[in-house]
């Protein structure tokens, strides 16, 4: 599958979440900047996973129908054209991450895939949901992680 390059200039790779993008700071969704959406793309996905989570993975931001020629989103706001679903908190969009206090630092994966046509996806769907309508199915996909603990 290609690569559809993804970046935050709120933290690096692999490295830790400042506390404003977590619920316990200001809980506002980081910026986002993309590159290398293949042609035929119909919509963009963005999923953002904690697959460290005690109950299991947890969805923190979940949104569909994003405009194949965005190319950014900015810190607090919803993709272009694109649909917030239910998060694990039970909100609907950005639910920044809490881990339990103690757990050695949570990973947070930031997916975004390129998608040939719209996904379908139940009510309320889990992270398992939404690997299994798009992993498949997706043109390109790009990730990147931050960390965070409390």
């Amino acid at each position: 599958m290609a690569g559809i390059e993804l970046s935050t200039s709120a933290f690096d790779d692999h490295a830790l979440i400042p506390r404003r993008y977590t619920r316990d700071g200001e809980d506002v969704s980081p910026p986002l900047e993309w590159s290398g959406v293949p042609a035929g793309t119909a919509e963009l996905l963005l999923l953002c996973e904690d697959p460290d989570a005690p109950s299991g993975t947890f969805v923190h931001w979940l949104v569909t129908g994003i405009d194949p020629g965005a190319r950014s989103v900015e810190t607090g706001a919803t993709p272009e054209g694109g649909t917030p679903l239910t998060n694990g908190f039970g909100g609907t969009g950005w639910g920044g991450p809490m881990p339990p206090a103690g757990d050695n630092a949570h990973r947070y994966f930031f997916r975004l895939y390129a998608l040939p046509e719209p996904v379908r996806l139940p009510d309320s769907p889990s992270a398992e949901d939404v690997h299994r309508a798009v992993d498949e199915e997706a043109l390109a996909s790009g990730n990147i992680v931050g960390l965070y603990q409390r």
